[in-house]
């Protein structure tokens, strides 16, 4: 299947038209028109090499959703016309513990990531989602709920099940206390999925100026961490941080926060962190734990939940030409909404 999408051909994160083709379909193959794609933070680390050597060219994307437009003969759970969804896995072995406790993302030999990495039966490096299509195997395609916009649902297949996963692995629900470190991309998505689960949420930020979009979004406000006072009278006063920031920084301030045998969370930064205090940690009997988005199965839940609660990413739908824009503004800090790209303005000649 021949294909167009966006590249970077070399670590300088610049990307360009390519012309490339998807694998034929195998048995258990979807074939899947791309209508939108989303713009993750992590496209960005990866292109630039921050995350190590990639193979260039380089398609990104896995916030993926759009529309079924063949399947293999093996295919049973999906038709032609069906709308459907990719996030950041295309394969694993299905055979470990992991794969078989449906959370494919921690597979004993290691999920195959949507893009930039080799495909388990080919070796070629998996495209992702800035392109006109893609070729799945059935087990990692979800199903998109009637209920949801396509233009706003693509990054839930990424932000919403990378803060969903959390929230459920540490059973948050009605009157659980909820912190959330910062309200961008990630964070309002952990906001509005924990306010519907009806947890009790707290923005936790440097300062207050994003206060009212915190409350608008169901939070009870925000916390400034460079208030001393108010971080001390906030002590021991949540049960659950999720820490979205996606730099290098220090979560000691944040530790205190938690109560007995709470819990935080890092799911944005992926690499080094600054100092790290051990003393709130043992007094407390806290933790600090990470993430990995989520397997399928609980995908598809957050998909669910999201089209039952009619939750959506705040979202800026882009043309693909405009990707090299995103980029430079989400280069200069934590954007407070997800790009998302309209491939229908993505020519497949030309």
């Amino acid at each position: 299947m021949k294909t167009v999408g966006y590249a970077a051909y070399s670590d300088d994160a610049v990307m360009k038209p390519y012309h490339f083709e998807r694998r034929a379909l195998r048995a258990n193959d979807v074939a899947i028109e791309i209508l939108y794609s989303g713009v993750c933070h992590s496209d960005l680390h990866t292109v630039n090499g921050d995350w190590g050597p990639q193979h260039y060219p380089l398609v990104p994307g896995h916030e993926i959703v759009g529309r079924v437009v063949e399947v293999g003969p093996e295919v049973k759970g999906y038709k032609v016309g069906d709308q459907v969804g990719v996030g950041c896995m295309v394969d694993s072995c299905q055979e470990c513990d992991q794969c078989h406790n449906h959370e494919e993302q921690y597979c004993r030999h290691g999920m195959t990531p949507t893009y930039g990495a080799p495909d388990r039966i080919s070796g070629e490096i998996t495209q992702g989602g800035y392109s006109k299509h893609i070729v799945v195997r059935e087990e990692f395609v979800l199903r998109v709920p009637d209920s949801l916009d396509l233009s706003r649902a693509a990054p839930i297949l990424c932000a919403g099940i990378t803060t969903f996963s959390p929230l459920r692995t540490w059973k948050v629900t009605k009157g659980s206390r909820v912190g959330v470190i910062g309200l961008g991309g990630l964070g309002h998505m952990a906001v509005k999925l924990a306010v519907a689960m009806g947890a009790e949420v707290t923005v936790l930020s440097r300062s207050k100026k994003k206060e009212e979009e915190a409350k608008a979004l169901g939070a009870t406000g925000i916390l400034a961490s460079t208030d001393d006072d108010a971080m001390a009278k906030a002590g021991s006063s949540l049960d659950l941080i999720i820490d979205t920031v996606p730099v290098e920084h220090d979560v000691t301030p944040y530790a205190p926060l938690l109560d007995v045998d709470g819990t935080l969370v890092i799911v944005g930064q992926v690499g080094p962190m600054s100092g790290f205090q051990t003393l709130p940690m043992i007094f407390g009997r806290r933790r600090v734990a990470g993430s990995l988005i989520g397997g399928i199965k609980e995908t598809q839940e957050v998909l669910d939940f999201c089209g039952e609660h009619n939750i959506h990413p705040k979202c800026e739908v882009i043309r693909p030409d405009q990707i090299n824009e995103a980029f430079a503004t989400m280069a200069k800090g934590d954007v407070a909404h997800r790009f998302v790209m309209d491939m229908s303005a993505l020519p497949l000649e030309g």
